[in-house]
């Protein structure tokens, strides 16, 4: 008998904590994005969930299974005309799992992610959407005559390193441990992109000095030139991403001025030596640097909207504005350059987000993004991405 009512006190208790019918996680709402080069379709979820995506042909057919889940909102609010998604379609499927079904027009490049809960929203299943490149017609071939067909050089530099180990978070979390693995993520993703070519500034822990830091972009090249940082700021309560360029007057807000102060120290640049000008004539050498300074800040300006409106759909933002102010570190003046703040390693929110790899995964994806979008809109000559839109326009 004593164990019957142990039995029957452990079956009660299951039913209690699990009600019958009712699945661990609930699948709320989704919501639809669309940009230039991709659909983001997310799914809003009452806690995590486990999932796999694969996809059928002959119809086109992207499968989304998440086990243990069930429906509980609709996608009838969706509007999916003009995008890659003909419908969605949903159903149970084994043990209390669903299946979703996107029927879609044309083949896809998948890349899903689940995102925690923050800023107010609850968990989240992300699925970013890219069409496939279209197939080519072989009979009239466009012939390359030996065009060079150069790849994209960006420079990643993991913000401090070695004996210098930026902004230390309340848990001992290390900003140059956390933007090392930023920055390597990122590289990789760039090294698998065609038409792109990376340099690390440093790959492992040791101390670069910030002139160092533009001597290598210069010497690599560049096209571009990305500082990944998260420190610390003067308040605990600041919070999220923010985008930096250099500025040749003042800072463009308190929080600029101040990560700049941070970030100089005494190892300040002088610019003018970067462009070869110790011959020229004075006057003629001030006017070279202030054309191409301010050139080269104008495409900072427009590199930096384009990443922070990337990262802005995978964390908060601390300003939804490039800011500008007088880091050493982007005063090259032929390289467009942007210092990237992920967060704050000072704010326990972000820095617990911060050391996570599923987030560290999602801004280096992120930062792809934006820089990839921004060279699609701004090739630089002879590059592959110039070379391929000149093949697109010669066909039309």
């Amino acid at each position: 008998m004593h164990r019957r009512h142990l039995l029957n006190w452990i079956l009660a208790s299951a039913a209690f904590a699990l009600p019958f019918g009712v699945s661990a996680t609930q699948i709320r709402n989704a919501r639809l994005w669309r940009s230039d080069d991709k659909l983001r379709l997310v799914f809003d979820l009452s806690g995590p969930v486990q999932f796999k995506t694969f996809s059928l042909s002959a119809p086109e057919r992207l499968i989304i299974d998440l086990n243990g889940a069930s429906l509980s909102g609709d996608f009838s609010q969706l509007v999916l005309n003009n995008t890659v998604i003909r419908s969605i379609r949903s159903g149970h499927f084994g043990q209390g799992d669903t299946r979703i079904v996107l029927d879609l027009s044309e083949p896809v490049q998948l890349n899903s992610f689940q995102l925690p809960p923050q800023d107010g929203q609850g968990h989240r299943l992300v699925l970013d959407l890219k069409t496939a490149a279209p197939l080519q017609i072989a009979a009239a071939p466009i012939i390359d005559k030996a065009h060079p067909k150069r790849d994209i050089i960006v420079v990643v530099d993991p913000g401090h390193g070695g004996k210098d180990p930026g902004a230390v978070g309340a848990k001992g979390e290390r900003e140059k441990d956390v933007v090392l693995s930023i920055a390597q993520l990122l590289a990789k993703r760039l090294k698998r992109e065609k038409g792109f070519d990376v340099k690390l500034v440093r790959n492992d822990d040791f101390f670069v000095p910030l002139r160092k830091r533009v001597e290598i972009a210069r010497k690599h090249n560049a096209d571009m030139f990305i500082s990944v940082h998260a420190d610390a700021a003067p308040r605990l309560t600041a919070s999220g991403a923010s985008v930096y360029c250099l500025s040749e007057g003042g800072a463009t807000s308190a929080t600029a001025r101040f990560m700049a102060q941070r970030e100089n120290g005494a190892d300040l640049l002088g610019a003018t030596s970067l462009l070869n000008l110790k011959d020229k004539d004075p006057m003629l050498a001030g006017v070279i640097l202030d054309m191409s300074m301010n050139a080269t800040i104008a495409a900072s300006l427009q590199l930096g909207s384009t990443v922070l409106g990337s990262l802005a759909g995978i964390t908060t933002l601390h300003q939804k504005r490039v800011e500008q102010a007088g880091f050493a570190v982007l005063k090259s003046p032929d390289v467009p350059s942007i210092l990237v703040e992920t967060g704050f390693i000072s704010n326990a929110r972000d820095s617990q987000r911060l050391v996570t790899a599923r987030h560290q995964q999602a801004v280096a994806d992120g930062l792809f993004e934006g820089l990839q979008r921004y060279f699609q809109k701004n090739p630089p000559m002879n590059s592959y991405i110039a070379w391929q839109q000149e093949q697109k326009k010669a066909r039309v």
